[in-house]
Parts: structure tokens; sequence; C-alpha cells
């Protein structure tokens, strides 16, 4: 009786293991080549665009990512190792709009032109690049990668189409991107992602 007991409770142990892996909120790798779709029906309810905007400029923080994190609903995770590349979205603004917002609440140290629709904003310890959903060019995507992570992860030319070599080597280190001969990663939703893989469940998945 014992035996039969201990065989049925693994048995059903078993099946809870494969069901948690097959849930669509899984954590797990989902491997390089796997993409969500980011759209304005996949990005959970959020606030209007003036209640985010008096949230923001009230928020007692002056930590970037902790303002996004708090405002904006995350959609996904890019992970290499212990580095990471959050991913939020927002339909409530325009580039333009939401980079006044955030650099009116903190001023980063260097700011980017706008080039093939992106920029980027570089602030003590992280990257933070705003552009369109490759899949929805009303939603809006707010990348806020650590500074390792860039450095382990993001392609040289791609960084110097927004910023000078001497100010990447200023902040990685002395010829940083001659040194470079694997990051290939040039922002979430371009076709060659690098070396990473993917974290997360998706829209509605928090931190």
């Amino acid at each position: 009786m014992l035996k039969r007991w201990c065989m049925l409770s693994g048995f059903i142990l078993f099946i809870l293991y494969l069901t948690a892996c097959s849930s669509p909120m899984d954590n797990s790798d989902r491997g390089i080549q796997q993409e969500i779709t980011i759209t304005a029906e996949s990005i959970p309810d959020e606030s209007g665009k003036e209640e985010i905007e008096a949230a923001i400029a009230a928020s007692p923080s002056s930590q970037i990512d902790s303002i996004i994190e708090a405002n904006f609903p995350l959609v996904d995770v890019v992970t290499d190792e212990s580095t990471t590349a959050e991913i939020y979205a927002t339909k409530e603004f325009t580039l333009e709009e939401l980079a006044s917002v955030l650099t009116s609440k903190v001023e980063p140290e260097e700011t980017s032109e706008v080039i093939d629709q992106q920029q980027i904003f570089i602030y003590p310890d992280y990257f933070v690049t705003l552009k369109p959903s490759v899949d929805d060019e009303n939603v809006l995507l707010i990348e806020v990668a650590t500074e390792q992570f860039v450095q382990r992860n993001y392609s040289p030319s791609f960084l110097q189409t927004y910023f000078g070599i001497r100010l990447l080597d200023s902040i990685f280190g002395s010829n940083w991107g001659s040194q470079r001969n694997s990051g290939t990663y040039s922002g979430y939703g371009t076709p060659n992602r690098g070396n990473t893989t993917f974290r997360g469940g998706g829209p509605n998945t928090g931190k």
C-alpha cells in the first residue's frame, strides 16, 4: 500500500511539473530566435497620458529604471547570464513625447539623435532606448539595458551610429569597439540578437 501511494504521489508531481513547463507564463529560456509579438492589443491596460505624466513628475525616485518600471508594463526580458535588458511598452506616447517626459524628470548623461526611429539615452548604469514596435507602429518600446548588458552584447558599429567611439571607450574601456568580436545585438526587435537568450512570459509578465 505504501509503495502504491509513493508511486501515485510521484506521478502527480510529474504531471504538475509538465503543466508548469507548458504554462504560457513560463519564465524558462525561450531561445534566441523566439520573439513575442508586441501590438497595442497585447499591452495591458494603461493609465491615460496625463495621469502617467503626473505620476512621473511626482515620483520621489531619481532612478530612471525605477521610474519606467513603476509607470509602464513590462512585456519581455532579454538576458545574458546575470545581465539584462528589460522591455516595456506604451501606446500612450510618441517617441518625442516620452523622451521629453523622461528627460525632464531625470536628465541623462548623454542623449543621441533620433536615427532610424530610435533614440538612446545614457544614464548611470543604464542605457534607455525608445523605438516603435516592429509589430505595431502605434506601440512605443522602452528598452532599459544595464551597462553590463550593453558592454557584453551590443554591436559596437550599432552604438557608434548614435555615440562617438571616444565616448563609448570612456564608458566601457579603451578600444572597446576594436576588442569586441561577438557583440551583435542591435536592440529589441532587430533580426540579429547576438548571443543573448530570452526570458519572460510576454505581455502581463511582471518582474
